[in-house]
């Protein structure tokens, strides 16, 4: 007699998702203790070994909860009755700088990088779930962001630890499973989890985009509405990474190698960070050619984060609407501008 379906379901997952990692290599699961991770961390512990590669754990204590640290003692002793090794607890100071999800988050992912970098670590393991994607889209949906955002969280990205020199890739096994799957997985495996209050937390808008929303939109259109668009999500993925592709190869083609390279402003004199040849560029399809300004700016210091559409919309009337106007104003201290048949991005 074989396992729960449920178990197998997420066992299959993750064998999937490090049969790519080279043989002997460490994988580390991210378990926060609540059903998603500790499901991964049990199939993690069940597969790693007998695909030959090594499994370990990391768990966060954000301190944002009283008896956090008792709680994080209590996963830790989870995952190592699992077999995990090694595994560990790190405490971590949650600023508040872009409001106290956003800070959690970076506090966590900086810790993840650490442990992986010191552990040498092949890949990090997350347990977010299709209903997560689902979730994810929709707030890109009502913040009006583009198809880059609505194309929510990729399966596997790298993030780069500039202090280290080196690079940690993270991969998301369970996005094509949804979260009572992977909570029944959890329960079938013995595990206990523990439930974030913070998850039923109203103040918090992906909480009532998880309690209100999508319930609403299933009641409203019929069941299946989490799963339509995780689909979705995967469709303006692949067209988000064909544009994006095609953006670069546009960029490299329009921009003059003397004119995207990096300087420093000195006293009375205008340095031009990046410069690109405006001949032809009005004539690209608006998402190719906004893609190349966005790139343009980026490379020339302005923080992506807070380069908004609307900074990109104003750069793109420099190209398409150019009556004269002088610059635009861009994030990081920096301005846009024409000149001798350039749109030049330099200091303001």
């Amino acid at each position: 007699m074989g396992p729960d379906p449920a178990v197998a379901a997420v066992r299959l997952a993750v064998r999937g998702t490090i049969g790519a990692l080279p043989p002997g290599a460490l994988v580390l699961a991210a378990c926060s203790g609540g059903a998603d991770s500790l499901a991964l961390a049990g199939a993690l512990a069940f597969e790693a070994p007998r695909s030959g590669r090594s499994a370990g754990a990391v768990t966060i204590d954000h301190g944002l909860q009283d008896g956090s640290d008792t709680r994080a003692d209590t996963v830790v002793r989870t995952l190592v009755g699992l077999g995990l090794d090694p595994v560990g607890s790190i405490a971590v100071s949650v600023g508040a700088q872009g409001g106290v999800e956003n800070a959690a988050r970076n506090a966590r992912y900086g810790a993840l990088d650490d442990a992986a970098g010191r552990l040498r670590a092949a890949a990090v393991l997350l347990g977010h779930t299709r209903d997560d994607q689902a979730e994810t889209v929709l707030l890109g949906l009502a913040r009006g962001s583009g198809a880059r955002s609505l194309s929510g969280m990729p399966s596997s990205f790298t993030r780069s630890v500039a202090d280290r020199g080196t690079s940690v890739n993270y991969l998301r096994p369970f996005l094509e499973l949804d979260r009572a799957t992977i909570r029944r997985a959890c329960l079938a495996m013995g595990l206990e989890p523990w439930d974030d209050p913070h998850n039923d937390d109203p103040s918090y808008a992906r909480v009532r985009v998880r309690h209100e929303a999508l319930p609403a939109l299933e009641k409203a259109l019929g069941p299946g509405v989490a799963e339509a668009l995780a689909r979705t999500a995967r469709m303006l993925r692949d067209d988000a990474d064909a544009l994006d592709d095609l953006a670069e190869r546009t960029f490299a083609e329009l921009t003059d190698p003397e004119e995207a390279s990096t300087g420093e402003a000195s006293t009375g004199e205008t340095v031009v960070l990046v410069g690109i040849r405006l001949e032809g560029l009005g004539d690209l399809p608006r998402a190719v050619r906004t893609r190349v300004l966005r790139k343009a700016a980026v490379k020339a210091g302005s923080p992506p984060g807070t380069l908004a559409a609307v900074h990109v919309d104003a750069v793109d009337r420099l190209v398409t609407a150019w009556h004269g106007q002088r610059h635009v104003d861009l994030p990081g201290g920096l301005r846009a501008f024409r000149r001798y048949g350039r749109l030049l991005f330099g200091p303001a």
